[in-house]
């Protein structure tokens, strides 16, 4: 019975099970790995995003016969012009939008109001729950809605964090810019040829799915928020530049970002002017047509391959389990572990393939 495979099987789930629960009962062992690895994730994953970002940058400079040093310094200079010119520029047009978006509040408020007394004065055959509902929501609308500055102030209290972080990002980043291509050769050469041509191809295959996405996601972002900027301005609707950004930003959460970026900006649109919020809808759409049919097939091609349904599934349960930030990293590490797992199963395919064959030489 030892021999069978599902016996074989059984039992390595009960070890890997076993594993996992002696990890858990032995967590204070782990702690303080697990407080280290927390203290640098964010600088890590910041500079990766941004070494993703800029490493084609590096390469171009490189064949054009800059040095590397000289490649990374320009890098660096770009980056520290681009961040001034967002300090300088961007940010003032944004706080004071914002700013004047949160004193408009009370007046989209008071306008929701007037729209839900309507529809109950006029629609008294609603059901008892819904018009409960209806109720209720018209009167917590404007606490939540004057909650929003007191939830941003909380949310950048929470960054303060991270500022003692971010110095250690340009240190990361300088080091992966520099000895990144190094890395796969330095994991290589501890296993021997064979398992070391596998483990270099699972290697180059996680790089180039990561790369694609993250490149892929960061050029379609700006080529949508561009695209939003000059159609809002187009109709004039306010807070152009501030809508625009917060659609750049959702963005980057695949197949469901565009659509919470299309709420605040057909919102504002209506309570500037009904008409225009139809205009902003068109936009959103024609905005959304030119990237999936022009721009994301030309920029990141058909590299993930992950089915709309899985991206709705992954995103839905990442959004309950980890928050915004599950939103914004489920989708790469799904394709991360559907490249891994495809390698192992080719593997496992190549290896059964050459036992049959090689049975098939004996047999002869």
């Amino acid at each position: 019975m030892t021999q069978k495979k599902w016996f074989q099987g059984l039992v390595a789930a009960v070890l890997t099970f076993t594993l996992i629960l002696l990890i858990s009962k032995a967590g204070f062992i782990f702690r303080p790995l697990a407080t280290y690895l927390a203290a640098i994730a964010f600088p890590m994953i910041a500079a990766g995003l941004l070494f993703y970002i800029t490493k084609p940058l590096v390469r171009l400079l490189e064949k054009i016969r800059f040095p590397k040093w000289v490649a990374i310094l320009t890098i660096f200079l770009l980056l520290i012009g681009l961040v001034y010119i967002v300090f300088q520029f961007a940010a003032p047009i944004v706080q004071n939008q914002y700013r004047a978006l949160v004193n408009n509040i009370p007046g989209i408020t008071n306008e929701i109001t007037s729209i839900v007394n309507y529809w109950e004065e006029n629609h008294s055959a609603l059901p008892d729950q819904v018009e409960e509902s209806i109720q209720d929501y018209a009167k917590n609308l404007q606490s939540s809605l004057s909650d929003i500055p007191g939830y941003l102030i909380s949310f950048i209290s929470s960054l303060v964090n991270f500022v003692l972080s971010l110095v250690l990002i340009p240190f990361f980043l300088f080091f992966m810019l520099k000895d990144g291509d190094k890395l796969i050769p330095f994991v290589t050469k501890f296993f021997d040829k064979k398992k070391g041509a596998s483990v270099k191809k699972l290697m180059e295959d996680v790089n180039h799915t990561l790369a694609s996405f993250i490149q892929g996601q960061f050029i379609v972002s700006v080529c949508v928020g561009t695209m939003l900027f000059i159609g809002y301005a187009i109709i004039d609707l306010n807070y152009a530049f501030t809508l625009a950004v917060i659609g750049l930003v959702f963005n980057v959460i695949p197949f469901l970002g565009p659509y919470l970026a299309a709420a605040p900006a057909i919102l504002v649109a209506f309570f500037q002017e009904p008409k225009l919020a139809i205009l902003a809808a068109i936009i959103m759409l024609i905005a959304q047509q030119i990237e999936g049919n022009l721009i994301s097939p030309n920029v990141m091609g058909k590299v993930l391959s992950i089915h709309p349904l899985t991206v709705i599934t992954l995103i839905l349960a990442a959004g309950n389990i980890a928050g915004f930030l599950g939103l914004l990293f489920v989708i790469p590490f799904y394709a991360v572990c559907k490249v891994i797992i495809s390698h192992f199963y080719r593997e496992w395919v190549d290896y059964r393939m050459k036992k049959k064959s090689a049975a098939g030489i004996q047999a002869e």
